[in-house]
Parts: structure tokens; C-alpha cells; sequence
């Protein structure tokens, strides 16, 4: 008899899941040693003790390799939106990032082993063209998320504006709290800072709208 709970992920799904973080972590640290470019596929495969096949198996292309919390990134925001109770859609994202930035959530929080990514990031030409794909990719993500959440059709211009706004709001505070960090200052009142100016933008644009 299966006793485990539907939504909890079998006993092979744990292991690719653990497989997946397994070849990341190790291709995340070679780019920060070495720099992106400086290091192959190969390279990883060898170091993660798999074959260079399981590699594309589980990333469709290198710079995938070290942007792998797309995902998880995806499937917070869904649940929060989906399962928002009484709250507006907008009101639900902005309580999502609130509760991640003082939870200290690994997706938004800085210390020296971000500081050192994003530095591998802007080193190479690939991985700031990938970052920026997936930015447009997640604000288009929450369009859909934010018109389904209304009943409204995803080509609706408010959807966009907002998520738009919405994940420019989340980019600027990160990229202002990584300068705190350099600085020597405390990076989550920065975060937070850019972040609730965002919001009050956002809030004042879609007033009276059923998204805020």
C-alpha cells in the first residue's frame, strides 16, 4: 500500500532532483573559480562524476548550469497567487517577496557566495544575455499567473504592465542591495527600501483594478 502524501515527490524524483543540485553546485563553483567561459561541459561532467550526456539531460544548455532556481522561483510565486485567499493577485506577490526577504529566502538573499556569482555573471557575455532571457521570461510567467488569477485573457496590457512593473521593482531592489552589500552596508534595508517604493508604484497604477 502507498502511504505517501500525492503531492510529495517519490523516491526517484528526490534522487533527480538531488542529481540536478548535485551537477549545479559543482558547475556553479567551477565558473566562480575558473570563469564561465573558461570551463566545458566536460569539465563539469568529469568533476561531478557523470556522464557529459547526463549533463544535457537534466540542462538543456550551459548557462542553465548555474541559473537552476528558475523553477523554484516559478513555483512560489504560482502558489502564492494561486492560493491567495481574499488578498488581490498584485497584494499576494508583493506579501511573497515581504516573507522571503525576512526569511532571508536564498533567492533574495546576499552575502559573499552571491556577491561572487553575480560578479561570474557580469564576467561573461552568455550568462547577462541568459539572465536577462529569463527575466522577460518570468515577467511574462506572471502575466499569465496575474490574468488567470482575474479571468482576464493573458494579452490583457494590465497584466503585463503589472508584472512587468513587478519584476522590475524586484531587479533594481536586488541589483541596489548587492551595492549595499559592496559597501559595507546593511543589503536587506536596501532591498527593502527599492522594494516598497516599487510597490507603492505598482499599488497607485493599478488601484481600482481587480489585480490591486
Amino acid at each position: 500500500m502507498n502511504t505517501s502524501k500525492p503531492d510529495q515527490p517519490g523516491l526517484r524524483d528526490r534522487k533527480k532532483a538531488a542529481t540536478r543540485q548535485a551537477i549545479s553546485d559543482v558547475a556553479t563553483r567551477l565558473f566562480v573559480e575558473h570563469g564561465f567561459d573558461n570551463v566545458s561541459v566536460d569539465d563539469i561532467a568529469r568533476e561531478a562524476d557523470v556522464a557529459r550526456k547526463t549533463v544535457f539531460n537534466y540542462f538543456a544548455r550551459k548557462e542553465d548550469l548555474i541559473f537552476d532556481r528558475e523553477e523554484e522561483t516559478r513555483a512560489l510565486v504560482r502558489a502564492a497567487v494561486v492560493g491567495r485567499g481574499k488578498q488581490l493577485p498584485v497584494h499576494a506577490f508583493q506579501a511573497l517577496m515581504r516573507g522571503l526577504l525576512e526569511g532571508r529566502h536564498p533567492l533574495l538573499r546576499i552575502s559573499k557566495r552571491t556577491d561572487q556569482f553575480w560578479r561570474t555573471v557580469a564576467e561573461s557575455t552568455a550568462l547577462t544575455t541568459r539572465a536577462r532571457e529569463l527575466q522577460v521570461t518570468l515577467a511574462d510567467d506572471l502575466a499569465v499567473m496575474l490574468s488567470d488569477a482575474v479571468g482576464k485573457p493573458h494579452v490583457d496590457p494590465d497584466a503585463r504592465l503589472a508584472a512587468a512593473m513587478l519584476m522590475d521593482t524586484m531587479v533594481i531592489a536586488y541589483g541596489e542591495a548587492l551595492r549595499a552589500f559592496r559597501g559595507k552596508q546593511k543589503p536587506e534595508a536596501a532591498f527593502g527600501g527599492v522594494m516598497e517604493r516599487g510597490f507603492v508604484g505598482v499599488n497607485a497604477a493599478f488601484a481600482g483594478t481587480p489585480y490591486a
